[in-house]
Parts: structure tokens; C-alpha cells; sequence
């Protein structure tokens, strides 16, 4: 009897007992293989060509039966077409090829899939098609990283209508098991999952991974909204499942800029996983800061000397500490100087830090300023609003301007306090700045001012700061709720609301980030979470 006779008789061994981890080790589709394996695909590279004659083997050695016991199972025409398709790869298949073993890989996930879709008796597909995904993702991603493949792939795809991605076409065939489990009647929705339905989130995980790690995430759209209309509650699955959907998930939601739903789902990843899994909780807890860092909630000290935290603590401390103090000077040496690290994580996230931060950078100056210069009214003139001027602030983030850009001060500063701080921040930054005057207390640098790359300056670049820049950023932090009062355009001055209710102006008009945040941000759920039915 022939190899693939035998092998097929094996195939229809398990179909009867509907064993589907049986199957699922028969039907190996990549190395390390026993030898029967290589036999059997020498042996259909010779006597197996004509594709007619190899269907006509497998519909003999695999007959649908009509009456079958309560329990078993047998062959249907997907499951026919889909070993047609398996023993062409294994006659076809040429591991040292990348691109030609991912055209044989895709065109034997398809017919999986299809497969899978069986009412009757396509369970027993889940756990072979789980196994072919898994090797089809990873050869997906090997191929991704290669462009030198990709573009002889876009060539020999010139002529489709749409020209779609390696990654692109790979979330599309796994987004048909996802379809597939994620329809299966084997179970009530917020029941036990059964069937094809334990497999939803495998499939779902494995989709979320291909889009989100390739910034393809916003073709996800379509899959969580699936998700939230039929999926039964995440807690339902294995924990390794819902960590790893929960993770995902918070990073397509952080890829939209969405933070709060991002920082809800990273915090429960983080607290579901274990600690002995260092790695994971790494891996969770970068996102999970960065997230916070966006609504003002700045990591503690406790958080960041954690084991797992240990390769992010020097980043996020600096970034931290540089919020707090509203030193911008220190916040973009934070990012120069852990851009490395920081895009390793993915450009969202290097892109995030190095902008979402900001606003919060310039509240905490605008609030050190007024610190510094505001003046309590006499009492007869308590009735007046508390001001910052407008000019007073522009002086400090000129200031910042002149230090990005390399200048100096011009003399050591003393130790001690200063005998006048107003009168010191005023001539902080003066029209003699580029002059070695005695009036001025920066100098430029030897070589000159340093040329700011856009994303470094105060603004962009070396831009000049102006009256218009500063009313603006103003504008936009009383926008965003992060101060409190409004702008008197005649006196140029920004004037606080709520002093005499508060008891303070500081605490009046700058209000806490966290609080003003969250208090737009917070929903009653989570989209793509679906939790127990209440």
C-alpha cells in the first residue's frame, strides 16, 4: 500500500472518532517532521501531478457516508477540497522558498477555513486550523520583514484590482476562523463556550497581533464590533486568552488615541498576569505608563522599582520628574536621550511621549511662573483677579528656547536665595541674549545656536517665540480644562476664576490634570471588552 494511502486511511481513522488533537498531529505542515512525511511527499512528486487524479484518491480513500452513528463522523466536500489542498502543499512546498511556501501556506489556510465552516462536523477542524494559522502568521511575518520578497509578491500580484499587504491578506484569512467560531450555535451566548466557540479569541488574538504590531490596526474595526455584538464574556476563556486580547486590545485603542480605554485595558492584563511572568508584565506595564502619562497620572516610585519595571525606570522617571517641574529643557533630553529604547516599543508610543506630554509641560511652567512672579493685592484690592501676564510667561518659555538651543548662563548662579526673584525671571531672556551683556544672564554658544530638529523646540524647532504663540498655547490649555479663567486680551494677562472658593489662587487656577481628564474621559464600558452579562 502506498504512503498516501495509508496516510489517508489515518485521516479517515480520526474523521470517524472526530479526535480533532488527533488531526491536528496528523496534519503537520511544517518542520521538524518524521520521515513518513518526506515519503509522502516524494512519492506524490512523482505519481501525483495531475491535480484530477489526486482529488479522485482522495474522494476514494475519503467517502462521505450517508448513515453514520451518533458520535462519529465522517468527510464532507470542504474537508475533501481542503486534503486535496494539503497533500498539493506537500507535494509543492520547498522550505528554502519563503514566497513559494506562504502562496501553498495561504491557499491551505483558505481551504481550512472553509472547512471549519462545516455545521455539522467542522469542529473537529478547530484545533488543526488553530496549528496551520499559527505556522501561516509566523511565515507571514518572517516574509514581512523581508521587501525584497514583498515587492517580487506586489509583481506578481500587479494585475488584481486591490493591492493588499502579507499582512493584509494574512487578517483577512484569520479573520474567516474568527467568523467561523465566532457564529458557531453550539452554545448560548453568555454560557460556558462549546465548540468552534472556544476558538473565538485564539483567532481574534491572532488578527489583533498581525494588524496592531504592523500599524494596520484600524482594519480591527470591523472584528471588535463582531466581538461586542455576539462574542460571550472574555472571562469566560483561558487567562493566557484574555491577557493576551486584553493587551491587544489596549493597543489598538492606544494606537487611536484613546487613552482611558487603553489604560483600562492594560491595567487588567497587568494585575491578570502572574508575577513570575516578568517579561509579559513588562511588556504590559510600558504601555499601561505611557497611557497614564497621557491623562496626567504620573508612575510612582514604588511601580517603577519593580523587577519588571527595570528597563523602563530610567525613561519614565525622567519624564516624570520633568512633568512635575515643568522643565522642558529636562523633558526633551528625556526623550533624545531614551529615543532608542522608546521606539523599539513602537512609534506610537515614541510618538505619543513625545508630543501628548506637552500641554502638561507648559501648565506646570505657566504655574512655576505665576509662582514667581504673582504679587498678592493689598488689602483694600482683594476684590481683584489673581493674573499671570501673559508677557511674564512668554519671558520663561523664551527662555526654554534659548537653553534648547544652546546657550548658557552668562555668570554662575549664586547659591542662596535670590534677593529678587521677579526682577531675575524678567531679564531671563532680553533682547541682548545674542550680545555678551552684562543685562543679559544667557550667552549663545561658541559655535551658535544649535539647529533644532522640529519636534525639539518649545514650538517647532528654532521657531521664534510671539505674543500670538503664547495667547494661543494659553487658549488651548484653558480649552482643555487644565487652567481655570480666562484671557483679558487688553491687560494681556491670563485671570484666574474661582479664587475665593478654592481659597487659593493656584489651586484655583490650576486645577489637577488626573481629575480634568478623567472626568471626559471615563466611560461605562470598555469597546471590544465584552464583560458577564449584568
Amino acid at each position: 500500500m502506498s504512503v498516501t494511502i495509508q496516510f489517508l486511511a489515518g485521516i479517515r481513522k480520526i474523521l470517524k472518532t472526530l479526535d480533532g488533537e488527533s488531526l491536528r498531529d496528523w496534519l503537520k505542515v511544517e518542520p521538524p517532521l518524521p520521515q513518513e512525511y518526506y515519503n509522502l511527499a516524494a512519492e506524490l512528486k512523482d505519481g501525483y501531478q495531475n491535480e484530477d487524479a489526486l482529488l479522485k484518491l482522495v474522494e476514494s480513500s475519503l467517502p462521505e457516508e450517508d448513515d453514520v452513528p451518533e458520535g462519529q463522523g465522517t468527510s464532507w466536500p470542504g474537508f475533501i477540497s481542503f486534503m486535496k489542498d494539503y497533500l498539493e502543499y506537500w507535494r509543492d512546498v520547498d522550505f528554502d522558498s519563503l514566497l513559494s511556501a506562504h502562496q501553498l501556506l495561504t491557499a491551505l489556510a483558505n481551504s481550512c477555513a472553509t472547512a471549519l465552516n462545516n455545521p455539522t462536523y467542522g469542529t473537529v477542524m478547530l484545533q488543526t486550523g488553530i496549528s496551520i494559522c499559527s505556522s501561516f502568521t509566523t511565515l507571514s511575518l518572517t516574509l514581512n520583514k523581508r521587501p525584497d520578497l514583498t515587492a517580487m509578491l506586489a509583481a506578481f500580484n500587479t494585475g488584481d484590482e486591490e493591492q493588499k499587504t502579507v499582512i493584509e491578506t494574512t487578517a483577512e484569512i484569520m479573520q474567516k476562523f474568527f467568523t467561523a467560531c465566532l457564529t458557531d450555535r453550539s452554545s448560548p451566548r453568555y454560557a460556558q463556550p462549546t465548540g468552534k466557540k472556544l476558538g473565538i479569541y485564539i483567532f481574534a488574538n491572532k488578527t489583533l497581533k498581525l494588524l496592531v504590531m504592523n500599524n494596520k490596526s484600524y482594519l480591527a474595526t470591523q472584528l471588535l464590533t463582531n466581538i461586542m455584538a455576539k462574542s460571550p464574556p472574555l472571562s469566560y476563556y483561558p487567562a493566557s486568552q484574555r491577557v493576551t486580547f486584553l493587551y491587544f486590545l489596549g493597543r489598538y485603542h492606544f494606537n487611536h488615541d484613546l487613552y482611558w480605554r487603553a489604560a483600562q485595558c492594560f491595567k487588567e492584563a497587568y494585575m491578570q498576569t502572574p508575577p513570575r511572568f516578568q517579561k509579559h508584565r513588562r511588556i504590559i506595564l510600558t504601555y499601561w505608563v505611557a497611557s497614564n502619562f497621557t491623562m496626567g497620572i504620573l508612575p510612582s516610585q514604588a511601580l517603577l522599582q519593580r523587577p519588571e519595571a527595570q528597563s523602563m525606570a530610567p525613561c519614565y522617571s525622567q519624564i516624570s520628574a520633568a512633568v512635575k517641574k515643568g522643565n522642558y529643557v529636562a523633558y526633551q533630553h528625556a526623550i533624545k536621550q531614551h529615543e532608542e529604547w522608546l521606539r523599539s516599543k513602537g512609534f506610537p508610543l515614541f510618538t505619543t511621549l513625545q508630543w501628548r506630554i506637552r500641554p502638561m509641560i507648559w501648565r506646570t511652567l505657566a504655574r512655576r511662573t505665576f509662582l514667581l512672579t504673582y504679587t498678592p493685592p493689598a488689602e483694600g484690592e482683594s476684590r481683584k483677579a489673581a493674573v499671570l501676564k501673559l508677557a511674564d510667561f512668554k519671558t520663561a518659555l523664551k527662555f526654554v528656547q534659548k537653553r534648547l538651543e544652546g546657550y548658557v548662563p552668562a555668570n554662575p548662579a549664586r547659591k542662596g536665595p535670590q534677593a529678587n526673584v521677579n526682577t531675575y525671571l524678567l531679564k531671563a531672556v532680553s533682547n541682548s541674549a545674542g550680545r555678551r551683556s552684562r543685562k543679559s544672564t544667557l550667552v549663545p554658544p561658541p559655535d551658535g545656536p544649535k539647529k533644532l530638529l522640529p519636534s525639539e523646540g518649545v514650538l517647532t524647532g528654532n521657531m521664534p517665540i510671539t505674543d500670538h504663540h503664547v495667547e494661543s498655547m494659553v487658549m488651548s490649555l484653558i480649552g482643555q480644562d487644565m487652567l481655570h479663567g480666562y484671557i483679558a486680551h487688553t491687560q494681556g494677562v491670563f485671570a484666574i476664576m474661582g479664587t475665593k472658593n478654592k481659597g487659593s489662587p493656584v489651586v484655583a487656577g490650576w486645577p489637577p490634570v488626573a481629575e480634568v481628564i478623567l472626568r471626559r474621559s471615563v466611560e461605562q464600558f470598555v469597546p471590544g471588552w465584552v464583560k458577564d452579562e449584568a
